[in-house]
């Protein structure tokens, strides 16, 4: 298992209309090949409201890169979602952990 994370900074008075269309796009990818969670975690550091934290847990790395960033869904995903960014997140993806409590 893969962990998938990225900090989504939302344009600041965007975060409802965001949170509507993650709602949307969220189908898009919990159906891809090996596709296993999601979470998506408001900031709550103050004057941060406008970040998010998305973690997906993959079963491996080519679902996300290979699959998933080339489906049809993923465009959709993209049109629906990357407007609401600045900066672009980077995304990131971390293995099984090597300590945990």
């Amino acid at each position: 298992m893969i962990l998938e994370s990225a900090l989504l900074d939302v344009l600041p008075g965007q975060e409802e209309t965001f949170l509507t269309a993650f709602a949307r796009a969220k189908p898009l990818i919990t159906v891809q090949r090996g596709f296993r969670s999601l979470e998506l975690r408001r900031c709550l550091d103050e004057g941060r409201g406008s970040r998010f934290l998305l973690q997906v847990e993959w079963e491996t790395l080519a679902d996300h890169t290979e699959g998933f960033r080339g489906s049809p869904e993923y465009q959709q995903w993209r049109a629906l979602l990357h407007d609401f960014y600045s900066p672009f997140p980077a995304v990131e993806h971390f293995d099984a952990p090597v300590i945990s409590a």
